[in-house]
């Protein structure tokens, strides 16, 4: 995603007219992809493998080199091949005078979720799937659709900084810290696309989160508290992410850094994370109003640890009748 935003704005800016700076930003762009993917899959390779030492108390050195080995194998050869279906669209779009910034970084994050999910938001995950049938289901569409705006809005920000002043310096018109209206709504000169963004993510979740229904269900069985429930959190998603890349993104050029290369990843991490934490917030709620999502009675009961009524038996004998029941703590 950060080769996409970069790419964009070069694109943007036009420096990439001419055959000989178009095969020199790839060549370097890619390279530098390359070296980021393999120190990048060895880290994570090693952080597996001292956690699975750390639970399961020994090493297995021929699962050690197994694991980096594929990790690394993947990482770079998901990159070279992506690499290039992003340059294509890049070039396509500047040749068809259209932006970069709205084709390239969605669909590099819309690829990327296909084989990643981040450190905190997949802990989220492992913790709500074995609580709440069908979340699953649901987490990668909330997840996919924040990350993907607001690698967007990302990408867009970076350009205009680009376009409008020099890396330390934040233009006139611009601020780091703004109220989330004028950001989002009104004010800023990014929240018309910000606006444009939160009205996509409606009826994008809709549409979504009833294919998926259906798919996992084989047939329709979400209701109004689901609908509202879901879009309530995943819109507070949109909105809390694209407030932060407009912190972020103005921090960083203050800071010399270049939000093209480092801005997308935090945020793409931070809307796994919230997506996650939201939704399960989410069934929690459905499930706490008697509304939760592909789960019997008896499934809410024990999720929650409360024994079922007892059944009553009366036995009835002599003079008088002794209640016999089926729990101990009735």
């Amino acid at each position: 995603m950060c080769l996409a935003s970069r790419l964009s704005t070069q694109a943007n800016l036009g420096n990439m007219s001419g055959r000989r700076e178009i095969l020199h930003m790839i060549l370097g762009n890619i390279a530098l992809v390359q070296v980021q993917a393999t120190v990048a899959s060895f880290i994570v390779s090693m952080f597996a493998i001292i956690v699975g030492a750390i639970i399961n108390g020994t090493i297995i050195f021929d699962h050690v080199m197994l694991l980096t080995a594929s990790a690394m194998f993947t990482a770079t050869s998901s990159c070279f091949v992506l690499d290039f279906v992003l340059v294509a669209v890049i070039l396509i779009s500047s040749k068809t005078t259209m932006n970069p910034d709205n084709l390239a970084t969605p669909l590099a994050a819309s690829i990327g979720d296909v084989v990643s999910i981040s450190f905190m938001g997949g802990l989220v995950l492992d913790k709500a799937v074995g609580i709440f049938n069908g979340f699953v289901v649901f987490q990668p569409i909330i997840n996919g659709i924040g990350g993907n705006l607001v690698s967007v809005q990302a990408s867009k920000i970076s350009t205009m900084l680009h376009q409008s002043s020099i890396l330390g310096i934040i233009p006139p018109h611009a601020r780091i810290l703004e109220s989330p209206w004028r950001a989002l709504f009104h004010g800023a000169p990014y929240a018309r696309t910000a606006r444009i963004l939160i009205a996509m993510s409606i009826p994008g979740q809709v549409l979504f989160i009833f294919v998926a229904d259906y798919i996992h269900m084989t047939q329709s069985t979400i209701g109004v508290p689901f609908i509202l429930s879901y879009l309530f959190v995943s819109t507070l998603q949109i909105m809390l992410l694209l407030y932060i890349a407009h912190i972020i993104i103005h921090l960083m050029w203050k800071w010399n850094i270049d939000p093209d290369n480092s801005a997308i990843p935090y945020l793409t991490a931070l809307g796994d994370l919230f997506g996650s934490s939201f939704l399960m917030l989410a069934f929690l709620f459905l499930r706490s109003i008697g509304h939760p999502y592909g789960e019997k009675t008896n499934e809410i009961i024990e999720g929650f640890g409360i024994l079922s009524t007892p059944e009553v038996k009366i036995i009835s004998g002599g003079t008088s009748s002794d209640a016999v029941t089926n729990s101990s703590g009735f």
